[in-house]
């Protein structure tokens, strides 16, 4: 069974990842629609080859390299969801979302390689395009999350990127730095 995630990541708006050793301060706004392509084309790369290893977790409580692609893909989703939320509405309040719950209802382990290759390209692309869309005097637009955090556009986009790129060194043990 999986742990529930309960700790504030907010702290990777701060401070260097000490895990996957990205420099979330430091990423210049105009790189992230590239790392979010980068990193959707290395989830990419790792559902295309992998077998059925893909579905084997490396202990009861930590998820599959396929549960993390199928997480990757799903926050592509909601944070593009939520960009656009806050690009078109004035302050939205975001929904709590969970992500242990979704995995479970979504059956991550169930889900074909290839077909979340295909989607997690497909929704990485679509935030990528987003973000590069991004007007300079939108960045310090803002939305809320439901445990009370507000996000500037800025501040969301960078918060978001630690996210796939934490999780690809979850699964590959390869740091960002």
């Amino acid at each position: 069974m999986i742990i529930p995630e309960t700790k504030s990541w907010t702290w990777v708006l701060d401070t260097p990842c000490p895990d996957c050793g990205l420099d979330t301060p430091a990423v210049p706004l105009a790189r992230i629609p590239a790392l979010t392509r980068a990193n959707a084309a290395a989830w990419h790369e790792l559902l295309v080859s992998g077998g059925d290893e893909l579905r084997n977790r490396p202990n009861p409580d930590t998820w599959s390299p396929l549960e993390y692609a199928c997480h990757v893909r799903d926050v592509f989703v909601l944070f593009d969801e939520r960009l656009r939320l806050m690009l078109t509405r004035d302050a939205p309040d975001f929904a709590n979302w969970d992500q242990d719950a979704t995995a479970i209802e979504s059956r991550y382990t169930e889900q074909d390689p290839a077909r979340v290759a295909a989607d997690l390209a497909a929704a990485g692309g679509a935030l990528a395009d987003a973000f590069a869309a991004v007007a300079d005097d939108q960045w310090s637009r803002t939305g809320n999350r439901s445990d009370g955090t507000v996000f500037t556009v800025e501040s969301f986009a960078r918060y978001f990127i630690h996210d796939p790129v934490h999780h690809l060194w979850d699964v590959t043990g390869v740091r960002a730095d």
